[in-house]
């Protein structure tokens, strides 16, 4: 059972994580140092910028405590959290955390300009679309084995689970539709 969310607050959209966890009445801190997690039960990693999330990490020695996190706890990652869960290996000094197996592809739904907003399919609620906003939003490639698909945006995958870990390409942190969180917590809780 989940007894507190942490959300990992270095950069990005920790703040609309907390509000959302607020408004579900779910305990939660804001993570900004690693011994915090060990208060958690769920760390959601929010959306930001990959490349500055994963630097601040290793500036603020959270990999290491994060990875053996993940071996005994879940983890939520949106957005750029997805692309720091993913297996995916670029040249740019980014470093993944590689906690679920899949690719993602940064920007592949364009740059800050083509951000947009769509209506997903969400395999566990059929009662009405999901409304999510993309922000220079990556895409999912190469699932691994284990890998369930939970939510999809014109037939492509947008929202994964490995029965632990959880991952969106969108921010189900930004409006008032509260079905992702829950929906998290209620599978964490089972």
């Amino acid at each position: 059972m989940v007894r507190k969310v942490g959300v990992l607050a270095l950069q990005g959209n920790y703040i609309q994580h907390k509000r959302m966890l607020d408004n579900l009445g779910i305990n939660n801190i804001l993570v900004q140092y690693p011994r915090e997690l060990e208060k958690c039960d769920l760390l959601i990693i929010p959306g930001g910028e990959s490349t500055t999330i994963s630097k601040l990490i290793d500036r603020n020695k959270f990999r290491k405590p994060i990875m053996n996190f993940a071996q005994i706890n879940s983890v939520f990652g949106t957005c750029a959290g997805m692309i720091l869960l993913s297996s995916t290996k670029e040249a740019n000094n980014f470093k993944p955390l590689g906690i679920m197996n899949f690719k993602a592809k940064r920007n592949a739904y364009g740059r800050q300009v083509n951000s947009f907003s769509g209506n997903l399919h969400l395999e566990f609620d059929n009662s009405n679309n999901f409304k999510a906003l993309f922000i220079r939003a990556p895409k999912v490639s190469n699932l691994g084995k284990g890998i369930k698909i939970l939510a999809t945006y014109k037939k492509e995958p947008v929202m994964i689970s490995d029965g632990r870990h959880f991952a969106t390409t969108f921010h189900p942190e930004i409006g008032n539709d509260v079905r992702i969180h829950k929906y998290i917590m209620e599978q964490i809780n089972a």
